[in-house]
């Protein structure tokens, strides 16, 4: 009897178990996502092809009413699918068709309050999120921590970047999501004191590849970044309570019924869908309408080289004149513009431009209250009567778009702030950059006028930094499987001054060949590209790399992972129109010899734009073969183009 009693116990127990555990895999079955309740602790795990990416993680949050981490009970499931398609002119792919199948998990707390957790997955990607019905009267709550985590195999190496300290750094202004990375580093050795920012890349392996990020962040909601590593893993770690000096909350204040933003996983076997991945727009939508149709183009930019000194009337006209020469649709004019050309004359620098079908950008510190940094325009951007007044004037002389700078920070009041912008930006006509800043996170898509985010060791480091500008090519061989594979980054780069100064004959050299320039201003993805470029290249500067600049598209229909490793070189191949680009860099120290299958350009003529052995930049018109197979090398530290 004691034996009958105790195998119909155990056979209860896998009953349970069985209704406690949820599958739902990819439309082509590769991808596969368990969700389970193990003792009262939801996790999940994902295999791809059989092989596991990520071991049982931790599901859960904790809310001011209450805890959902632990002593959880399976209520339903249910299954679905989504299939929807959309343009969207300012990514890597003009047109996405996103198929994916979906698993609806509804558990219930000891305090009998539900969730739900919402898995969509697609063939390389899976996105969830946690859904809150109203509970009793409660019409409000505050999500205060999360416990989603990502365990990986043991064996598994780590990409990351850190997150900067809160509040310091130049006037206090960090986090401003300029670090480096750590490449193919041992996951026990990822202990920044702050964590680490999406996205997350990790080599699991022989098994293949996964980007961990989130989207869908707006005013709804706190950015999350990931934590150091702990416990066999990495947890979804809200801000730091330090950032915005200390002020505002670091969780969610949230109206019910109400979600998170979205988790976001991608997998393969090769990096190619996680270059290729539209998983950070696939899942949101636009938020409103455009107020008009938004033009996007390469701009000039005085102060990346020019600097301070640069912001006055004279050197603007110059720059103005530079962007009409090269055919460039912008100009960025950055801080202190208000002090040293002021107002009146801004009206009258904006008329000239205009005459030269040149549209202006205006740069904006964002800050009166969260900082010490002292460039103005300050105290016109984060308050709402102070910014609508700025931008209606904007709007009345005819400014295109504004840059906005010192954004630091993922607290929900942060989110906001960057959503009332936008929204008040569009209502005037404008189109918005925004520096010193987080990542974006669907924001292309979410928001017509957003066209583009730094969130990264840009530009401006390679002028301050030397360490910078010996790792130009490491980062750049990063950032199209990492950083710019799931959101725009506006870098400032396509440097061809010798030295990054205005006298362009001493000081910071730069470490790169003028190919490897080249090459970036297709590998890094931005609609709107401000360009490094300036007005001595007009004469110091072959022809045909002025020519190229003339002609480099911003916007793509389409992006093909060619080749590559992360940290040690990448090839992308883009499509704009009907016209292709393919651009590589080499991160390592010696040259490299690669062979590419490029069918798109079989049996074409095409420019090739490359170094010789001395890293001497040419041009010449080679033949792609019938089939297809082309061998490039590429010199260390440059890079090349090819280009129908």
């Amino acid at each position: 009897m004691r034996t009958l009693l105790v195998l119909c116990c155990m056979l209860m127990a896998s009953v349970a178990y069985s209704q406690n555990s949820m599958t739902v895999s990819s439309p082509d079955g590769n991808l596969e996502l368990n969700v389970s309740v193990n003792n009262g602790n939801p996790v999940y795990s994902v295999t791809y092809n059989g092989k596991t990416m990520l071991e049982n993680s931790p599901l859960g949050l904790v809310t001011n009413e209450g805890d959902f981490r632990s002593g959880m009970r399976f209520v339903e499931s249910t299954t679905g699918k989504v299939d929807k398609e959309y343009t969207q002119r300012k990514i890597k792919q003009s047109f996405v068709q996103y198929q994916a199948n979906t698993l609806n998990v509804t558990l219930e707390n000891a305090g009998e309050k539900q969730i739900s957790v919402l898995f969509q997955v697609s063939n390389n990607d899976i996105a969830f999120r946690y859904e809150f019905p109203v509970w009793g009267d409660r019409r409000a709550a505050v999500v205060e921590e999360e416990a989603t985590g990502f365990k990986f195999p043991s064996t598994a190496m780590a990409f990351l970047s850190p997150m900067m300290t809160p509040m310091t750094g130049f006037a206090r202004t960090a986090p401003s999501y300029e670090s480096g990375y750590v490449a193919d580093e041992p996951m026990e050795n990822t202990n920044a004191d702050y964590g680490y920012v999406y996205p997350g890349l990790f080599r699991v392996g022989d098994a293949g590849w996964v980007l961990l990020s989130e989207t869908g962040v707006g005013s709804n909601y706190n950015a999350s970044h990931l934590s150091s590593y702990s416990n066999g893993g990495y947890t979804v770690e809200y801000p730091s309570a330090a950032q915005n000096n200390g002020f505002g909350s670091t969780g969610a204040q949230i109206g019910l019924p109400g979600t998170t933003p979205w988790r976001t996983i991608t997998i393969g076997e090769t990096l190619k869908p996680i270059v290729e991945t539209t998983i950070s727009w696939d899942v949101v939508d636009p938020l409103y309408e455009p107020s008009q149709l938004y033009e996007f183009g390469r701009g000039t930019w005085s102060w990346i080289i020019w600097q301070d000194n640069s912001m006055n009337y004279e050197d603007q006209v110059t720059y103005i004149d530079l962007a009409a020469a090269l055919d460039f649709e912008f100009i960025l004019i950055d801080a202190w513009w208000d002090e040293n050309i002021g107002y009146e004359r801004m009206e009258e620098l904006v008329r000239y431009a205009r005459s030269k079908d040149v549209g202006v950008f205006l740069w904006y510190n964002s800050n009166g209250v969260v900082n010490d940094a002292p460039q103005t325009p300050r105290n016109k951007m984060h308050t709402s009567i102070a910014r609508k007044k700025e931008m209606e004037w904007l709007q009345e002389i005819g400014v295109e778009g504004i840059k906005v700078d010192f954004m630091g920070g993922d607290k929900q009041t942060t989110m906001r702030l960057y959503e009332n912008i936008l929204s008040d930006a569009n209502d005037h006509g404008l189109q918005v950059i925004f520096h010193g800043t987080t990542l974006p996170r669907g924001w292309e898509r979410m928001y017509p006028n957003f066209v583009g985010n730094e969130a990264v060791l840009a530009s401006e480091m390679l002028v301050f930094v030397e360490d910078v500008r010996q790792k130009e090519a490491f980062y750049a061989s990063l950032h199209p499987f990492i950083r710019n594979s799931v959101a725009s980054m506006e870098f400032g780069g396509v440097v061809l001054n010798d030295y990054l100064n205005k006298g362009n004959q001493r000081g910071q050299k730069r470490q790169t060949t003028d190919a490897f320039q080249l090459a970036t201003g297709v590998l890094f993805q931005n609609p709107v590209q401000m360009f490094a470029l300036t007005p001595n290249n007009l004469h110091d500067v072959p022809d045909f790399e002025l020519d190229f600049m003339r002609n480099l598209p911003t916007t793509w229909d389409e992006t093909v992972f060619l080749d590559g490793y992360p940290g040690k070189y990448t090839v992308l191949a883009r499509r704009h129109g009907q016209q292709w680009y393919i651009a590589g860099v080499n991160a390592e120290t010696s040259a490299k010899e690669l062979t590419l299958e490029l069918p798109m350009l079989a049996g074409q003529e095409v420019a090739m734009y490359n170094d010789d052995s001395d890293k001497e930049t040419y041009m010449e018109q080679i033949e792609v073969p019938e089939d297809g197979e082309l061998v490039i090398t590429i010199q260390p530290n440059g890079g090349f183009v090819l280009t129908d």
